[in-house]
């Protein structure tokens, strides 16, 4: 999402006759987009604009001006840390309202000095104001939700995103064509609760992800259809169809299960239990065998016992995921498990996660060596390191490194998998 944000951010400025800087030296505005899911995250952000700050001063002694701005959730929970460590900001924006970028430009440029902070939860959507979104290459980001209703207690994001708003139907659909008229053959649709998307229809009724998919379908050109992040409660019967169904929907998952002991689950208000996730799991596999599944896991929340650390690891053993992000517990203030008693020591968490990181990395190594020898179809759209080399996805979301030439960029190319690591692909391009 926050790509899919920074991506639509930077459309704006190009309409307003920005161009892209190639360092924050030269820049005549720079603007960090924010994340405050972990506090690492948004500890950089105040990193990061101490540097800004040298840069700033630097270029006023030469008689330039710089405009810093801050966007994103790191804003929405901390916009007074905000104007206390960072007085030099001149704007500091909210996910939901930097679509009001070029008046607060205009207000800056006006009237320099007292910084424009805007966090309000605003009545119209974003999506209403911004530009037509454009093409980022073979694939694209499309983001049909945003927002979350769960209140998970971990998470900061019902209080940064604001609750659950869908996109209409044809407003995503018409980007969607957008999109793939500008060169992309896959979209991966966004929401920080994605499947739990209700979009109404031209004639104001109410339709689900499943429907939206079969609608994506019949769009000529688009060939490969993704969605994350998913919450496991509102996977539907129609939704697991679809993966049946849809040639055009990848044969990989992202579904966060968090835990895999009941009691951590009731703790974190996730509304799932551990019988629940493994009973979804399987009846997608039952609608489509080649499906795989990643997922996200946090340790050390509080109160986690060794027990149940050890459920975790024994739902990864009958899961098997393909691919994981896994992270220690990370205590967001305003959050009620910042408050809960019986926080897990560090040295703790940080074994725990090691435990658990080999074990997902094992499986993940699995996967990729397995690959070896087969014939899968690359979406190529990005430069490698080394010289005629490009790397790609496959439909696992694998990374693949090949040797192709530049006119294969943003194509899906059958490559042969010759070898394989934990983290990503080789192989060689398939004669037609």
């Amino acid at each position: 999402m926050n790509v899919y944000d920074s991506h639509r951010i930077a459309s704006m400025l190009n309409k307003m006759g920005f161009s892209e800087a190639k360092t924050p030296q030269k820049a005549d505005l720079v603007i960090l987009n924010t994340c405050h899911i972990r506090e690492k995250a948004a500890e950089k952000v105040f990193s990061d604009l101490g540097r800004l700050k040298m840069i700033k001063d630097e270029r006023a002694k030469n008689g330039l001006d710089t405009i810093i701005g801050v966007i994103g959730c790191v804003v929405q929970a901390e916009d007074e840390e905000i104007c206390k460590r960072a007085p030099f900001v001149d704007f500091a924006t909210g996910p939901l309202t930097y679509h009001r970028l070029p008046e607060i430009l205009r207000k800056i440029t006006k009237s320099r000095g007292t910084p424009i902070i805007d966090t309000e939860f605003p009545a119209e959507s974003k999506f209403d104001y911004l530009p037509q979104n454009s093409s980022m290459g073979g694939s694209s980001f499309l983001a049909i939700q945003e927002g979350c209703d769960n209140f998970c207690t971990y998470c900061i994001v019902p209080y940064t995103r604001g609750i659950e708003t869908s996109r209409s139907i044809e407003d995503v659909i018409n980007e969607a064509r957008t999109l793939v008229a500008g060169g992309s053959v896959e979209i991966n649709l966004l929401g920080q609760n994605v499947n739990s998307y209700r979009g109404v229809d031209a004639s104001g009724k109410e339709h689900d992800l499943a429907y939206l998919l079969r609608r994506l379908a019949d769009i000529n050109g688009l060939e490969r259809i993704r969605y994350t992040t998913s919450y496991p409660a509102d996977v539907n019967d129609d939704l697991i169809a679809c993966h049946g169904e849809i040639p055009q929907l990848m044969p990989y998952l992202h579904l966060p299960v968090q835990s895999g002991s009941d009691k951590i689950l009731k703790a974190m208000n996730r509304r799932h239990t551990r019988s629940q996730y493994l009973d979804i799991v399987a009846r997608l596999k039952d609608a489509r065998q080649d499906l795989q599944f990643s997922s996200d896991f946090i340790v050390g929340f509080p109160g986690e016992s060794d027990e149940d650390f050890e459920n975790t690891l024994d739902l990864v053993n009958k899961v098997k995921f393909c691919q994981a992000f896994s992270f220690k517990y990370s205590r967001r203030a305003g959050t009620p498990a910042a408050e809960m008693p019986n926080q897990i020591d560090e040295n703790i968490k940080k074994e725990r996660l090691g435990i658990l990181q080999d074990l997902l990395a094992s499986y993940q190594l699995k996967f990729n060596n397995d690959s070896i020898g087969q014939i899968m179809p690359v979406l190529f759209d990005i430069k490698g390191r080394n010289k005629g080399e490009l790397i790609g996805r496959t439909p696992y979301m694998q990374n693949l490194h090949a040797e192709a030439g530049k006119e294969y960029c943003n194509k899906i190319v059958n490559v042969k998998v010759t070898g394989a690591n934990v983290n990503s692909l080789s192989g060689i391009l398939e004669e037609d």
